[in-house]
């Protein structure tokens, strides 16, 4: 094996995609988290050569099997029927973590429609999501996020991509407030200047950030709030007069080409009426779309997706004892999945499969 390898070139945008598929807003932000340098990560990303024990780390950085993705030069070249790697990512049913390859996502066709349809024109339009714990909000932030730019070779047949007409324009970022860095306002102000590609001082200032924002947001961009109630009850740095101001850029400032998406178990009003803010940040969401069960129709796309069909009788009590909830579904079609893998008769697996659930049939 060589001492340097390089990404091939038929890989090149799987790779950069990849960084933020993994939650990287910028080169330079994932440069932060690896031992190679900025200047190694770019040429990584270009597809030029870099130091072996270098590339194999960069491609666990982003989840990436290195033997599948690097050009080999030699005699002898991979086989032509290796397989795409984001194929294998995981498991067809995941449980417990949100979604965040759109292949595996299903549902939500009509919240979908109404969502892009806010964000298609201008101005952007704001947009609450609201739903139970462990209903999928976050699942569909992700999914918001990526679907559009995803390289259909990596999509199911016939999965619909195509909701904005130029989706290279939009910028997306994602703001997880479980993320202990967020309740800082001066980080939270970087990390949202960096992935809209500006620069980020050394404080990051509100005054600075409303300076730079207003005058040079240019392109459409969309900003995902996921777990906001968790940032309104535990970050005091998040008072009022930030949120006032999120307000003026996105009513007044940006030229109708800043959006907010938000996730929370209740309406906006009623959030931040129940944490003690009373900003008019929180009047501003004119759609919100209520998350519940997938129609039937939905369940039943879900659950062909697995790799080894399942008897008939076996999806109508799927459907039945999930009632069509998501991660119901997930649980029950995982331990289906697992029985025919290994090769088990009986019914035994209806039994694990209600253990498994029991603990999420009260939410």
């Amino acid at each position: 094996m060589a001492r340097s390898l390089k990404v091939a070139p038929e890989y090149i945008n799987h790779v950069k995609s990849a960084l933020r598929r993994n939650g990287y807003p910028s080169q330079k932000k994932f440069a932060e988290h690896v031992t190679p340098s900025l200047s190694t990560v770019k040429k990584f990303l270009n597809g030029e050569p870099v130091d072996f024990e270098y590339f194999v780390e960069l491609c666990e950085a982003l989840g990436l099997e290195w033997r599948d993705i690097y050009l080999d030069e030699s005699d002898n070249p991979p086989s032509p029927n290796v397989s795409n790697p984001i194929l294998e990512e995981s498991s067809p049913f995941i449980t417990g973590t949100p979604i965040t390859h759109p292949r595996y996502f299903f549902g939500r066709k009509r919240e979908l429609k109404r969502l892009f349809n806010l964000l298609k024109r201008h101005p952007l339009q704001n947009a609450a999501i609201i739903g139970k714990r462990r209903i999928g909000k976050t699942s569909l932030l992700h999914y918001l996020k990526t679907i559009t730019t995803t390289p259909p070779e990596e999509l199911r047949p016939g999965q619909k991509s195509d909701w904005l007409p130029h989706p290279e324009r939009y910028c997306w970022i994602f703001v997880d407030f479980q993320d202990t860095r967020m309740a800082s306002q001066e980080k939270l102000l970087g990390y949202i200047l960096e992935a809209m590609n500006m620069k980020v001082p050394n404080p990051c200032h509100l005054d600075y950030f409303m300076d730079v924002v207003s005058s040079h947001l240019h392109s459409p961009t969309v900003i995902l709030l996921d777990e906001i109630g968790v940032g309104l009850q535990r970050c005091p740095e998040l008072d009022d007069g930030f949120w006032d101001s999120l307000r003026s850029l996105a009513t007044n400032q940006t030229g109708g080409n800043l959006a907010f998406i938000l996730a929370t178990p209740e309406s906006p009003l009623d959030l931040a009426s129940h944490t003690g803010h009373s900003s008019p940040f929180f009047n501003i969401f004119g759609y919100t779309a209520f998350l519940g069960a997938l129609t039937e129709v939905e369940a039943r796309e879900l659950i062909d997706s697995s790799p080894i069909p399942f008897p008939v009788e076996d999806v109508t009590w799927i459907l039945e004892k999930s009632q069509c909830l998501p991660l119901l579904l997930q649980i029950l079609c995982r331990e289906r999945l697992f029985s025919l893998e290994e090769g088990e008769t009986g019914d035994d697996w209806r039994e694990e499969g209600l253990r498994q659930i029991e603990p999420f049939t009260n939410f």
